[in-house]
């Protein structure tokens, strides 16, 4: 996470340099320092937690939550994991430099010179901490949170593009982070709290009005929002995913709905609701009376509604409703998903008090987002979309689009990630074959787990054997798939999107579907020239 957050160099340069003692001379100065560091009772107290040992009042330099990025006077917080335990790594954080260490189980030996803070819950702690050292920036920010299983990306990018004006507007997403004077490459979807709270502040010092994200259901679950305060938050859609964390569909669908009921800690000001979707019903139907909500979809009882709808390869248009009027309206993004993304957008910049008439024309100018139904355009006489369409639900409604305006057949290169819900792998292969006059079925992150564990799932939801092949390596399937395809046909590369790497067990490898499809096209090119 080096290079997220900024440090406060000198500060930390003051703590190593005491720690060390180098003279007596140097000792005076740095202790002249670090009594003007903030303390750690500034951001917590005794009542908020089981026990203390030491003294709250410690000067620190900042906060972490990963042993590795401890530096001199930090407190470091030792989260619980899946995987592992940030208790276990505690005497390494000390060893770094940790002046403060809060911890669900205190330890039975204490240094007298480190502070060990007992928490009922170090996660929901590490949030509030957070939100008070970077002096509640959601509080100077009109942030906008997007949930859902699919569209949270392009709905991102899309209110990030309709808010935008003389102001920078901050984005935290699957992509990117853009921070208002800096973008910087995205970690996770949703940043851990630390992070988070950080990189909000960037954004207001930056002179950012406006903030969006996109708020996963592991964000939500393991607290990295907690006491957030969203002005909107947006709901797109529930499919089966993520079912490897959530015990069913519908824990997931409790999780998700935690964002708009207050559970977080806080209730956001407005909820934006997909009427079109069960669970967007469900959800609506949930909230208190008296929360303000604005729905969309195709709906006719939705509050911004679309109707007289045309799509096309290159564009949708469509007539906009809302209760004070109504528009027609033109964006290049396709397919009926894209149109619920497009009214989701539509309504969240409502919610934030902004007149249609002021945004709608710049939809014609959004050039998209990267990786999702992004074209390769190379010259050839075929179309190739790459898309990170990754679930039965999202590959066919990306199928179910590009099917009518392909004029040939269409192409499909995908595969299934490992260590992830198996369940679900024969219903992508079902949703793919639905459409698909032809797929090539291979890689996509396998992550621990054997590719021939994960082949295998997929074939119990083969349902026309000789319309699929099974290639191993990506690189060769997508090279086989623009060997088939003739003049008219469409090609969909799906499942990674944006992402630059394909992981294997331990391994990291570059792999770009889109830099590989350009290449693989080029030398085609050439060898037919």
């Amino acid at each position: 996470m080096i290079g997220y957050l900024t440090q406060n160099y000198p500060l930390i340069q003051a703590f190593g340099a005491l720690s060390s003692a180098r003279s007596s001379g140097d000792s005076v100065a740095q202790k002249r320092v670090i009594k003007m560091a903030p303390k750690l009772s500034d951001y917590l107290s005794e009542d908020e937690v089981i026990a203390v040992k030491g003294e709250l009042s410690r000067p620190i330099s900042g906060l972490a939550i990963d042993s590795r990025r401890v530096v001199p006077g930090n407190v470091y917080f030792a989260l619980p994991g899946r995987r592992t335990n940030g208790a276990l790594y505690i005497d390494e954080a000390v060893s770094r430099g940790a002046v403060a260490v809060v911890a669900a189980v205190m330890p039975r030996t204490a240094s007298s010179k480190v502070t060990f803070v007992q928490a009922a819950d170090p996660r929901a702690l590490v949030a509030t901490v957070a939100q008070r050292y970077f002096k509640f920036p959601d509080q100077d920010l009109a942030v906008t949170g997007i949930t859902g299983t699919n569209g949270k990306t392009t709905v991102a990018h899309l209110v990030r593009h309709l808010l935008g004006g003389e102001k920078p507007v901050g984005l935290l997403g699957t992509i990117a982070y853009d921070l208002g004077a800096r973008t910087v490459p995205s970690f996770r979807t949703t940043p851990e709290a630390i992070d988070t709270f950080g990189m909000l502040a960037q954004m207001r010092d930056a002179g950012c009005a406006d903030a969006v994200m996109e708020v996963s259901s592991h964000g939500i679950d393991q607290q990295r929002v907690r006491g957030l305060g969203l002005k909107v938050a947006v709901f797109t859609n529930l499919t089966r995913d993520h079912l490897d964390y959530h015990a069913s569909i519908d824990e997931y669908f409790e999780v998700k709905a935690r964002l708009f009921t207050g559970e977080i800690g806080r209730r956001p000001d407005h909820a934006v609701i997909n009427l079109d979707d069960p669970y967007g019903r469900k959800l609506a139907e949930r909230l208190n009376p008296s929360q303000d909500r604005l729905t969309f979809g195709e709906s006719a009882d939705a509050v911004i509604r679309a109707t007289d709808i045309t799509y096309g390869f290159k564009s949708t248009k469509f007539t906009v409703t809302w209760p004070q009027g109504s528009r027609e309206v033109e964006s290049p993004l396709i397919g009926r998903y894209n149109l619920s993304n497009l009214l989701a957008a539509i309504a969240t910049v409502i919610a934030t008090g902004r007149e249609p008439a002021s945004f709608l024309n710049r939809l014609t100018a959004f050039a998209g987002v990267p990786g999702r139904m992004e074209r390769v355009e190379e010259g050839q006489d075929f179309n190739v979309l790459v898309d990170y369409a990754h679930t039965d639900d999202a590959l066919r409604n990306a199928l179910a689009m590009l099917k009518p305006v392909t004029p040939g057949r269409l192409l499909v290169v995908f595969g299934c990630g490992g260590d992830r819900d198996r369940a679900k792998r024969p219903m992508m292969v079902e949703a793919v074959q639905e459409h698909a006059d032809f797929t090539f079925a291979t890689a996509d992150n396998p992550r621990r787990e054997d590719l021939t564990q994960i082949f295998d799932d997929m074939k119990t939801g083969v349902t026309a054997p000789n319309r699929i092949t099974w290639i191993e390596d990506r690189r060769q399937a997508i090279s086989l798939a623009l060997d088939m395809a003739e003049p008219g046909d469409s090609l969909l590369i799906a499942g990674k999107g944006h992402e630059p790497y394909q992981e294997f067990a331990d391994t990291v490898v570059p792999f770009d579907d889109r830099h590989v499809a350009r290449e693989l096209i080029g030398i085609k090119q050439i060898s037919t020239a």
